[in-house]
């Protein structure tokens, strides 16, 4: 039977920060992670488009917890502990310097997500941390002051569990049997499938800052909108999808949401378009787009408006106008379905926050059992917000495994 010290379950980006800093703060302590895959860090390896969005240049915690849908109180002490900075300085002492680009995301300045995973290896390597690979965990005891873990490769015996598994349902079904309360997985971070005239055939297409809001609901969002093949993506709809998570599942994925395309509210819109009829009375609505509006869209919505592609200014009507002035800042979309954005499938669930101490990231019902990154019922919108909860996590729990 193979013993240790601690043993982490989950070969991924909180598992291999937990290995890594539990042998460095406790060299005399065996280390071991137990992957079930061939190989670890998968999700770090096509994180980014493969560029690993390790953090976000956010560097207030009251700031940085605006962006966990769930897990916002509980973060809040933890990122005190361990924040963006020291996820910086923590990389850079090992030879990976991470760069901030125009939206705040952070990643390696190599560009590549190997980089991290590198790192994380040699780190693993040099403190002697066990790496067994093809290692599927079955079952958890406790065995007196021992973990006794039953896996695809053999038993296992531990002082100290770990467990960094993720998004991981197996082990969820495991972690009940220990009493442990787990909240249902709904999907998170997702785009809008939407068929609709108005946005057909201009894929690609970036609106810079709408608002948007699910009607019937008190979920809203804002910033840049994208439409994609199948409907809309880009971080207006990801929010949505993050913070809505639980309601929108409820609804099966079918709602509507209404967009303002111009931040104007339909008032102020229709003065500023009667303005344009006088103003520019002669010139042809449909070539010139306002409002700074991506033409082809622009384009789409005076279709929408009932009005020619020959129509001027001068020859707009009164509906028209109103029409106009609706499809800007009122217009409804019907939502039918979602997609998984990029690869990065993110879920809102996991195991009940209430039974976590956030100070250590122990549980509450068990001792010497920890957790860390996504099996826990928190989740953040996209952005490198879920890898840092991953390193705040690993890292408080790597701090708290006392030597005993």
């Amino acid at each position: 039977m193979n013993q240790f010290d601690v043993i982490i379950i989950g070969g991924g980006a909180a598992g291999f920060f937990a290995a890594i800093n539990i042998a460095e703060m406790h060299p005399h302590l065996n280390v071991a992670i137990l992957e079930k895959a061939k190989e670890g860090l998968q999700k770090v390896k096509i994180s980014g488009g493969g560029r690993c969005n390790v953090t976000h240049a956010e560097f207030i915690p009251k700031e940085l917890i605006n962006n966990y849908p769930r897990g916002k109180k509980e973060l809040l002490g933890p990122f005190h502990q361990f924040m963006t900075g020291d996820t910086i300085e923590w990389f850079e002492n090992r030879g990976v310097e991470l760069k901030i680009e125009e939206d705040g995301r952070m990643f390696p300045i190599t560009n590549s997500s190997q980089t991290i995973i590198d790192c994380f290896l040699n780190e693993a390597k040099k403190h002697n941390v066990k790496l067994v690979y093809s290692s599927g965990v079955q079952s958890i005891e406790k065995s007196g002051d021992l973990w006794q873990l039953n896996t695809s490769t053999g038993d296992f015996k531990t002082k100290k569990l770990v467990v960094a598994t993720g998004s991981s349902v197996k082990m969820w079904k495991v972690l009940e049997q220990l009493n442990h309360t787990i909240i249902q997985p709904v999907p998170s971070l997702f785009t809008f499938n939407v068929k609709d005239k108005r946005i057909h055939g201009i894929p690609g297409v970036v609106a810079q800052d709408v608002d948007v809001k699910v009607l019937n609901t008190s979920l809203k969002s804002q910033g840049p909108l994208l439409i994609t093949h199948v409907g809309f993506s880009a971080p207006a709809i990801l929010k949505l999808s993050a913070f809505g998570a639980v309601e929108l599942a409820k609804m099966d994925y079918k709602f509507r949401i209404e967009i303002n395309f111009i931040k104007q509210s339909f008032n102020t819109c229709l003065e500023n378009l009667k303005g344009l009829k006088k103003d520019m009375a002669k010139k042809t609505v449909f070539k010139f787009a306002q409002f700074d509006i991506p033409r082809r869209l622009w384009q789409r919505l005076i279709l929408a408006s009932q009005i020619g592609e020959n129509t001027t200014w001068a020859d707009i009507n009164k509906s028209q106008l109103e029409g106009l002035a609706t499809q800007l800042t009122q217009a409804v979309f019907h939502v039918d379905g979602k997609s998984t954005f990029k690869e990065e499938f993110v879920t809102a669930g996991g195991i009940d926050l209430k039974e976590v101490n956030f100070k250590t990231f122990e549980s509450k019902l068990h001792k010497n059992l920890y957790f860390a990154g996504e099996v826990l019922n928190v989740d953040a919108i996209t952005g490198g917000f879920n890898f840092q909860n991953a390193w705040t996590g690993a890292y408080i729990v790597a701090k708290n495994i006392k030597s005993s």
